[in-house]
């Protein structure tokens, strides 16, 4: 399932998983709900073993901003905690 995140639970999420994806989007983006599929069904692939995450850039400006966020979708990867990547545009679930 996919996990949305807001301020509140961000960081307490990437600390207390060793491996999160963070998708950064807002509702109006095309690019961005064509991504969702692939999202949803990493999120079955990976349940117990990774976070897929949702962040809406428009409802959470204040961590956008923090990863300097300029284009969507953009997709963040953390491993305990630290970024390990980060990709731009819609990506294929094999990605």
């Amino acid at each position: 399932m996919l996990k949305h995140l807001s301020k509140s639970d961000f960081e307490s999420t990437l600390k207390e998983n060793d491996v999160v994806l963070v998708d950064f989007y807002a509702d109006w983006c095309g690019p961005c709900k064509a991504l969702l599929p692939s999202l949803e069904s990493l999120a079955a692939d990976f349940e117990g073993k990774a976070v897929i995450s949702k962040v809406n850039v428009d409802h959470e400006s204040e961590i956008s901003s923090e990863f300097g966020i300029r284009s969507i979708p953009a997709l963040l990867y953390f491993k305990k905690g630290e970024l390990a990547g980060k990709q731009v545009g819609v990506q294929s679930k094999a990605v």
